[in-house]
């Protein structure tokens, strides 16, 4: 007795070729997609703030980054602009600024200067020397950057409080 209700005859397979295809292109689309996001922001160990606001920042628009490694090495999306081994090499630094603040929106009071700010994220123990040298670049003529703001950390909850 043969319990079967398909047709030996009839039966298709399907090529699955196409189909582990697109699910191969969506992972590579997602592993770039991902990386990408987090191109602006290195690794580093943040100070803590005792009283900030919470940065939210809108995705969709564009904001320009530096960032100030313990050692002094300053990278804007994983790109060395500065190397302490050089000290008086800012020139890469300079240039980017010249970029930023040509792509920065003019300020409502003074059209002349840059309206948007650049934010500055460095280490904890980076000595504040590569800060003020960051912040020293911004002043320079055709730069003019003077909305500055700084990254920090969150202050961890205490547990058991509430």
């Amino acid at each position: 007795m043969n319990l079967s209700k398909h047709d030996p005859e009839t039966e298709m397979e399907l090529d699955m070729t196409s189909m582990i295809d697109v699910v191969f292109l969506l992972i590579i689309f997602f592993m770039v997609i991902t990386d990408m996001t987090q191109a602006d922001l290195e690794e580093l160990q943040l100070p803590v703030a005792e009283n900030a606001v919470a940065d939210k920042p809108d995705p969709n628009e564009w904001r320009p980054i530096v960032n100030i490694k313990i050692d002094g090495s300053i990278l804007v999306k994983r790109e060395l602009l500065y190397d302490p081994e050089n000290p008086d090499d800012y020139k890469q630094l300079r240039e980017y600024l010249n970029t930023v603040a040509k792509r920065m929106k003019p300020d409502k009071d003074n059209p002349a200067l840059p309206g948007e700010a650049l934010l500055i994220r460095a280490d904890m123990n980076t000595p504040f020397k590569y800060v003020q040298k960051v912040m020293e670049q911004c002043g320079y003529k055709g730069i003019q950057i003077w909305k500055i703001q700084f990254a920090a950390a969150e202050e961890p909850e205490e547990n058991g409080q509430s």
